[in-house]
Protein backbone atom coordinates (compact mmCIF):
# COMPACT_ATOMS: atom_id res chain seq x y z
CA UNK A 1 0.00 0.00 0.00
CA UNK A 2 1.37 3.41 -0.94
CA UNK A 3 2.12 5.82 1.87
CA UNK A 4 -0.17 8.83 2.17
CA UNK A 5 1.26 12.23 1.34
CA UNK A 6 2.04 14.34 4.38
CA UNK A 7 -0.37 17.01 5.58
CA UNK A 8 0.39 19.66 8.17
CA UNK A 9 -1.86 21.68 10.46
CA UNK A 10 -1.48 24.49 12.99
CA UNK A 11 -3.68 25.18 16.03
CA UNK A 12 -4.14 28.93 16.50
CA UNK A 13 -5.08 29.76 20.08
CA UNK A 14 -6.96 33.09 19.86
CA UNK A 15 -8.34 35.46 17.24
CA UNK A 16 -6.45 38.57 18.35
CA UNK A 17 -7.84 42.07 18.29
CA UNK A 18 -9.57 42.29 14.90
CA UNK A 19 -10.72 40.45 11.80
CA UNK A 20 -7.78 41.82 9.82
CA UNK A 21 -5.29 40.66 12.45
CA UNK A 22 -6.89 37.22 12.48
CA UNK A 23 -6.82 37.02 8.69
CA UNK A 24 -3.13 37.98 8.68
CA UNK A 25 -2.27 35.14 11.05
CA UNK A 26 -4.25 32.63 9.00
CA UNK A 27 -2.50 33.91 5.88
CA UNK A 28 0.84 33.34 7.60
CA UNK A 29 -0.16 29.74 8.30
CA UNK A 30 -0.88 29.27 4.59
CA UNK A 31 2.32 31.08 3.53
CA UNK A 32 4.41 28.86 5.80
CA UNK A 33 3.19 25.84 3.86
CA UNK A 34 0.58 24.37 6.22
CA UNK A 35 -2.45 22.62 4.78
CA UNK A 36 -4.92 23.11 7.64
CA UNK A 37 -5.61 25.89 10.13
CA UNK A 38 -7.13 24.43 13.28
CA UNK A 39 -8.72 25.93 16.38
CA UNK A 40 -9.09 24.42 19.87
CA UNK A 41 -12.20 24.38 22.07
CA UNK A 42 -11.30 25.70 25.52
CA UNK A 43 -12.52 28.62 27.58
CA UNK A 44 -10.13 31.51 27.13
CA UNK A 45 -9.26 30.37 23.61
CA UNK A 46 -10.83 31.08 20.23
CA UNK A 47 -14.59 30.67 19.60
CA UNK A 48 -14.32 27.88 17.01
CA UNK A 49 -17.03 28.41 14.40
CA UNK A 50 -16.90 32.22 14.04
CA UNK A 51 -13.12 31.98 13.76
CA UNK A 52 -13.29 29.34 11.04
CA UNK A 53 -15.82 31.30 8.99
CA UNK A 54 -13.65 34.43 9.21
CA UNK A 55 -10.58 32.38 8.29
CA UNK A 56 -12.26 31.35 5.04
CA UNK A 57 -11.17 34.75 3.70
CA UNK A 58 -7.81 33.06 3.11
CA UNK A 59 -8.29 30.82 0.05
CA UNK A 60 -7.07 27.27 -0.32
CA UNK A 61 -6.25 26.32 3.25
CA UNK A 62 -8.50 23.80 4.99
CA UNK A 63 -10.11 24.69 8.32
CA UNK A 64 -10.64 22.43 11.30
CA UNK A 65 -11.48 22.07 14.97
CA UNK A 66 -8.87 20.44 17.19
CA UNK A 67 -10.94 19.37 18.96
CA UNK A 68 -14.47 20.19 20.10
CA UNK A 69 -15.56 18.93 23.52
CA UNK A 70 -18.46 16.64 22.60
CA UNK A 71 -19.38 16.30 26.26
CA UNK A 72 -20.99 19.76 26.36
CA UNK A 73 -22.54 19.71 22.88
CA UNK A 74 -26.01 18.95 21.54
CA UNK A 75 -26.01 16.93 18.30
CA UNK A 76 -28.81 19.07 16.85
CA UNK A 77 -27.17 22.43 17.55
CA UNK A 78 -23.75 21.17 16.54
CA UNK A 79 -25.12 19.82 13.25
CA UNK A 80 -26.65 23.24 12.53
CA UNK A 81 -23.33 25.01 13.14
CA UNK A 82 -21.32 22.43 11.23
CA UNK A 83 -23.63 22.58 8.21
CA UNK A 84 -23.43 26.34 7.80
CA UNK A 85 -19.72 26.50 8.62
CA UNK A 86 -19.13 23.85 5.96
CA UNK A 87 -21.10 25.93 3.46
CA UNK A 88 -19.53 29.26 4.41
CA UNK A 89 -16.02 27.78 4.11
CA UNK A 90 -16.78 26.25 0.69
CA UNK A 91 -16.51 22.69 1.99
CA UNK A 92 -13.08 23.15 3.58
CA UNK A 93 -14.17 22.15 7.09
CA UNK A 94 -12.67 19.24 9.06
CA UNK A 95 -14.64 18.42 12.22
CA UNK A 96 -12.45 17.34 15.11
CA UNK A 97 -14.13 15.92 18.23
CA UNK A 98 -13.00 14.58 21.59
CA UNK A 99 -14.67 13.30 24.74
CA UNK A 100 -13.57 16.26 26.89
CA UNK A 101 -11.09 16.13 29.74
CA UNK A 102 -11.32 19.43 31.66
CA UNK A 103 -13.79 19.21 34.60
CA UNK A 104 -14.10 22.99 34.86
CA UNK A 105 -15.47 23.22 31.32
CA UNK A 106 -18.28 20.78 32.13
CA UNK A 107 -19.03 22.72 35.31
CA UNK A 108 -19.21 25.99 33.38
CA UNK A 109 -21.76 24.38 31.05
CA UNK A 110 -23.80 23.20 34.03
CA UNK A 111 -23.09 19.54 33.27
CA UNK A 112 -21.55 16.73 35.33
CA UNK A 113 -18.04 15.69 34.37
CA UNK A 114 -19.14 12.08 34.67
CA UNK A 115 -16.97 9.04 34.10
CA UNK A 116 -14.70 8.16 31.18
CA UNK A 117 -17.40 5.74 30.07
CA UNK A 118 -20.20 8.32 30.17
CA UNK A 119 -18.08 10.86 28.26
CA UNK A 120 -17.27 8.26 25.64
CA UNK A 121 -20.94 7.37 25.24
CA UNK A 122 -21.75 11.07 24.77
CA UNK A 123 -19.03 11.37 22.11
CA UNK A 124 -20.52 8.43 20.23
CA UNK A 125 -24.00 9.93 20.54
CA UNK A 126 -22.80 13.26 19.17
CA UNK A 127 -20.89 11.74 16.24
CA UNK A 128 -23.78 9.46 15.27
CA UNK A 129 -26.39 12.18 15.65
CA UNK A 130 -24.45 14.82 13.74
CA UNK A 131 -23.74 12.46 10.86
CA UNK A 132 -27.41 11.47 10.58
CA UNK A 133 -28.62 15.07 10.69
CA UNK A 134 -26.10 16.25 8.10
CA UNK A 135 -26.92 13.34 5.78
CA UNK A 136 -30.57 14.43 5.88
CA UNK A 137 -29.71 17.92 4.55
CA UNK A 138 -30.44 18.45 0.87
CA UNK A 139 -26.82 19.25 0.05
CA UNK A 140 -25.40 16.68 2.54
CA UNK A 141 -22.73 18.97 4.05
CA UNK A 142 -20.59 16.26 5.68
CA UNK A 143 -17.00 17.16 6.56
CA UNK A 144 -14.47 14.47 7.45
CA UNK A 145 -14.54 13.70 11.18
CA UNK A 146 -11.42 13.51 13.32
CA UNK A 147 -11.41 11.91 16.75
CA UNK A 148 -8.57 12.49 19.20
CA UNK A 149 -7.74 10.30 22.17
CA UNK A 150 -5.37 7.76 23.65
CA UNK A 151 -7.57 5.33 25.60
CA UNK A 152 -8.46 1.89 24.29
CA UNK A 153 -12.20 2.55 24.12
CA UNK A 154 -12.01 5.90 22.34
CA UNK A 155 -9.50 4.49 19.84
CA UNK A 156 -11.84 1.57 19.16
CA UNK A 157 -14.74 3.99 18.60
CA UNK A 158 -12.59 6.14 16.32
CA UNK A 159 -11.46 3.09 14.38
CA UNK A 160 -15.10 2.22 13.69
CA UNK A 161 -16.38 5.66 12.82
CA UNK A 162 -13.76 8.39 12.24
CA UNK A 163 -12.10 9.51 9.03
CA UNK A 164 -9.05 10.83 10.88
CA UNK A 165 -7.62 9.62 14.21
CA UNK A 166 -5.31 11.89 16.17
CA UNK A 167 -2.85 10.74 18.81
CA UNK A 168 -2.43 13.46 21.47
CA UNK A 169 0.61 14.00 23.65
CA UNK A 170 -0.68 11.36 26.09
CA UNK A 171 -0.38 8.68 23.40
CA UNK A 172 3.29 8.47 24.39
CA UNK A 173 2.43 7.53 27.99
CA UNK A 174 2.31 3.86 28.90
CA UNK A 175 4.32 0.68 29.13
CA UNK A 176 7.76 0.59 27.57
CA UNK A 177 9.31 3.54 25.78
CA UNK A 178 7.13 6.43 24.53
CA UNK A 179 7.44 5.15 20.95
CA UNK A 180 6.42 1.68 22.08
CA UNK A 181 3.37 3.19 23.80
CA UNK A 182 2.42 5.00 20.57
CA UNK A 183 3.03 1.85 18.54
CA UNK A 184 0.70 -0.12 20.80
CA UNK A 185 -2.05 2.45 20.31
CA UNK A 186 -1.62 2.42 16.54
CA UNK A 187 -1.88 -1.37 16.63
CA UNK A 188 -5.12 -1.15 18.62
CA UNK A 189 -6.52 1.12 15.92
CA UNK A 190 -5.46 -1.26 13.18
CA UNK A 191 -7.03 -4.24 14.92
CA UNK A 192 -10.29 -2.39 15.61
CA UNK A 193 -10.51 -0.86 12.13
CA UNK A 194 -9.92 -4.03 10.18
CA UNK A 195 -10.49 -3.38 6.48
CA UNK A 196 -11.30 0.28 7.24
CA UNK A 197 -7.70 1.07 8.14
CA UNK A 198 -6.83 2.05 4.58
CA UNK A 199 -9.50 4.76 4.69
CA UNK A 200 -8.34 6.29 7.99
CA UNK A 201 -5.77 9.09 8.12
CA UNK A 202 -3.56 9.05 11.24
CA UNK A 203 -2.57 12.32 12.88
CA UNK A 204 0.10 13.17 15.46
CA UNK A 205 -0.37 16.20 17.69
CA UNK A 206 2.95 17.98 18.23
CA UNK A 207 3.10 20.03 21.41
CA UNK A 208 6.66 21.23 20.85
CA UNK A 209 9.42 21.36 18.25
CA UNK A 210 12.94 22.77 18.31
CA UNK A 211 16.62 22.19 17.76
CA UNK A 212 17.27 21.49 21.45
CA UNK A 213 15.11 20.71 24.47
CA UNK A 214 16.15 24.06 25.94
CA UNK A 215 14.68 25.82 22.88
CA UNK A 216 11.20 24.39 23.42
CA UNK A 217 8.72 25.93 25.85
CA UNK A 218 7.09 22.92 27.49
CA UNK A 219 5.88 24.74 30.61
CA UNK A 220 2.19 24.03 29.97
CA UNK A 221 2.78 20.30 29.51
CA UNK A 222 5.11 20.17 32.48
CA UNK A 223 2.45 21.81 34.65
CA UNK A 224 -0.20 19.35 33.43
CA UNK A 225 1.90 16.20 33.76
CA UNK A 226 4.52 16.98 36.39
CA UNK A 227 7.16 15.66 34.00
CA UNK A 228 10.38 17.63 33.43
CA UNK A 229 11.20 18.90 29.92
CA UNK A 230 13.96 16.32 29.41
CA UNK A 231 11.45 13.50 29.99
CA UNK A 232 8.74 15.14 27.88
CA UNK A 233 11.24 15.46 25.03
CA UNK A 234 11.18 11.67 24.70
CA UNK A 235 7.51 11.71 23.71
CA UNK A 236 6.62 11.31 20.01
CA UNK A 237 4.59 14.54 20.29
CA UNK A 238 7.72 16.56 21.08
CA UNK A 239 10.15 16.79 18.16
CA UNK A 240 13.76 17.68 18.93
CA UNK A 241 16.54 18.13 16.38
CA UNK A 242 17.48 19.92 13.21
CA UNK A 243 14.82 20.24 10.49
CA UNK A 244 16.45 17.32 8.69
CA UNK A 245 16.47 15.18 11.83
CA UNK A 246 12.83 15.96 12.58
CA UNK A 247 11.88 15.23 8.96
CA UNK A 248 13.64 11.86 9.19
CA UNK A 249 11.76 11.09 12.42
CA UNK A 250 8.43 11.84 10.75
CA UNK A 251 9.35 9.77 7.70
CA UNK A 252 10.02 6.88 10.08
CA UNK A 253 6.72 7.47 11.87
CA UNK A 254 4.93 7.31 8.54
CA UNK A 255 6.70 4.08 7.60
CA UNK A 256 6.31 2.37 10.99
CA UNK A 257 3.00 3.77 12.25
CA UNK A 258 1.25 5.11 9.15
CA UNK A 259 1.15 8.66 10.58
CA UNK A 260 1.06 11.19 7.75
CA UNK A 261 -0.84 14.17 9.23
CA UNK A 262 0.96 16.37 11.76
CA UNK A 263 -0.69 19.13 13.81
CA UNK A 264 1.49 21.71 15.58
CA UNK A 265 0.68 24.27 18.27
CA UNK A 266 0.92 27.91 17.17
CA UNK A 267 4.02 28.81 19.27
CA UNK A 268 6.04 26.24 17.32
CA UNK A 269 4.66 26.81 13.82
CA UNK A 270 7.55 28.87 12.47
CA UNK A 271 10.17 26.46 13.76
CA UNK A 272 8.31 23.46 12.38
CA UNK A 273 7.74 25.19 9.03
CA UNK A 274 11.41 24.55 8.24
CA UNK A 275 10.60 20.84 8.23
CA UNK A 276 7.69 21.01 5.78
CA UNK A 277 9.69 21.48 2.51
CA UNK A 278 11.76 18.42 3.41
CA UNK A 279 8.64 16.23 3.42
CA UNK A 280 6.84 17.51 0.33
Amino acid sequence: MNARSFRFGVSLLNVGSSRSAWRARVQEVADLGYDVMQVPDHFGAVAPFPALVAAADVPGIRLGTYVLNAGVLSPAYLARDVADTYRLTDGRLELGLGAGYVPEEFAAAGLPFGTPGSRLRKLEEVVTGVRELLAAEADSPQPPIMMAGAGDRILALAARSADIISFPITAGFGAGTPEQALSARVERVREAAGERIGDIELNLFVAGAGHRVADIDLAVITAATGMPPEQLAELPGVLVGSPREIADTLLRYREEFGISYVSVLEPHMRTFAEVIPLLR
